[in-house]
């Protein structure tokens, strides 16, 4: 349902990234135990939100970009994707 998606305004569409399902010790860690990363993959932006003026502010992430976002922050699009907004993001991992 959602392999196509155009966010609209300050909203960004993002695939979570899959964390190992393995320890460094070679255990593995069953899916009961796991929790949902905090970070993903842009895969499409909105265009941005407009000030007080009428003139349009961009957005500061683009697709590709890795980001870092808060635990409880955006709306589940599926079980891979999230839609959230711009403010929520709080860093690009480089």
């Amino acid at each position: 349902m959602f392999e196509k998606f155009r966010p609209l305004g300050n909203n960004v569409w993002i695939k979570r990234i899959e964390e190992e399902t393995k320890t460094a010790g070679g255990l593995y860690i069953p899916d009961a135990a796991k929790e949902e990363t905090q970070t993903g993959k842009i895969m499409a932006v909105g265009c941005g939100l407009k000030n007080d003026k009428g003139d349009l502010i961009p957005m500061q992430v683009k697709v590709g970009d890795t980001i870092f976002f808060g635990k409880y922050a955006g709306t589940k699009a599926g079980e891979k994707f999230l839609v959230l907004k711009e403010d929520d993001i709080l860093g690009i991992v480089e």
